[in-house]
This record gives C-alpha cells, structure tokens and sequence, in this order.
C-alpha cells in the first residue's frame, strides 16, 4: 500500500501562505505538474543561495537533501544545478524563499 499524497499544486500553494505568515516570501519561480510534481525549494539569503530537493530518507521518509551543497552558493551555480534537474524532471516545481538563515518556512527534515 502507498502512502496517500498532497497534490504538488495545493503543497506548493500551502506552503506559499506558511512562508508569508512567517515573514518569508517566497514566489513560484517555475510551475510543474499540479498533481505529482517534485519540488526544488530555493533558499535566498544574505551570503548566497541554497536550493533543497526532495528525497526519501533511509526509511523511507520524506526529507530534504542540500542540492547545492552545505554551504550558501552563487546564483549562477543555483540556477545551474535547477537547470540540471529539470532536464531530468520536467514536471519539476521550482518555489522560491527569502532565508536569512537556510531554513525553509515548513516543517522539513534536512540531510
């Protein structure tokens, strides 16, 4: 049996309002598929930008993986390496979110 799933639209949306409530607005960069779409949340902060993909953990669990390393990169190098994913996924969602310290404005286990 799988698990039951949010729709990337309504996630996307719903996080969207989290964001705006917490004083961090973020933007849709690039919409994907509205049903079953990955996500790539991009992280904008004062040293640079990180951008987080989405992955399961060793048990399976939703988390999110540092795409772009541990550290804040260039917006060059971001915009590569979202590049690089949409090639491999064009239903991919890209979200955009002011960070001033790295974290996004959901609940998210981080590896």
């Amino acid at each position: 049996m799988s698990d039951a799933r949010i729709k990337a639209g309504i996630w996307v949306q719903a996080v969207l309002r989290l964001g705006q409530a917490d004083g961090r607005y973020g933007v849709v960069i690039r919409k994907g598929d509205v049903d079953a779409g990955g996500v790539l949340v991009v992280l904008r902060g004062s040293s640079g930008i990180m951008v987080l993909t989405q992955i399961r953990d060793g048990m399976g669990e939703p988390a999110w993986l540092r795409g772009t390393g541990e550290t804040p990169v260039e917006e060059a190098s971001a915009d590569a390496y979202i590049a690089k994913q949409i090639s491999y996924d064009s239903d991919l969602w890209v979200i955009e979110f002011e960070a001033p310290d790295y974290l996004p404005p959901f609940a998210a286990k981080i590896i």
